[in-house]
């Protein structure tokens, strides 16, 4: 059970009504993460921001998932697993091994590959990369921009993960369980 209340838009008020019925336009409904967010609209406010501002980015919406499924294993997040490997399936149109092989920060496509180990050292060093790796990755092709993406998909993907498990929130997508990590 959610150790936030999930508001009901219908029910909603103010600025959290807005919001809940912006993304319920936007998107189609309204998932459990955003009616437990609508306790703070500031706090739903900003996630809808930085996930709208992101999707217009450099990085394509199936490499964002990629990001967000490697990130919610790192961090044992359920509720993110369970809803990027829907997204990541349904409408990035992944197929079930590279689903997987993000779960591990990997992929079949080198760009992809460079771009997952690049997030994964950022996340794992919480923020502190060493000079190879960015070299790397800069062989690798990813650029500037792409750089920088990948760290605002990290914090958006760290914000959702660690709110996600701090709300307890109710799974409103197929269950997927993080691996067991040693």
């Amino acid at each position: 059970m959610s150790a936030l209340p999930q508001i009901n838009p219908d029910q909603a008020t103010g600025e959290a009504a807005a919001l809940l019925a912006e993304l319920k336009k936007s998107i189609g409904s309204v998932p459990n993460m955003a009616k437990a967010m609508a306790n703070s609209p500031a706090l739903l406010k900003g996630w809808m921001g930085l996930s709208d501002s992101l999707a217009g980015g450099v990085l394509r919406p199936a490499l964002r998932e990629r990001l967000a499924l490697a990130t919610a294993e790192y961090n044992r997040c359920t509720y993110c697993l369970s809803a990027h490997t829907f997204l990541a399936r349904n409408v990035a149109k992944l197929d079930g091994d590279e689903i997987e092989r993000a779960r591990h920060a990997e992929s079949s496509d080198p760009h992809s590959a460079a771009l997952l180990t690049l997030s994964d050292a950022i996340a794992r060093g919480r923020g502190t990369i060493d000079e190879a790796t960015l070299k790397a990755a800069r062989v690798a092709g990813v650029t500037d921009a792409e750089i920088a993406e990948v760290v605002g998909n990290l914090a958006l993907n760290i914000l959702t993960n660690y709110f996600n498990i701090v709300a307890g929130t109710d799974n409103d997508f197929p269950p997927v369980r993080p691996h067991q990590h040693a």
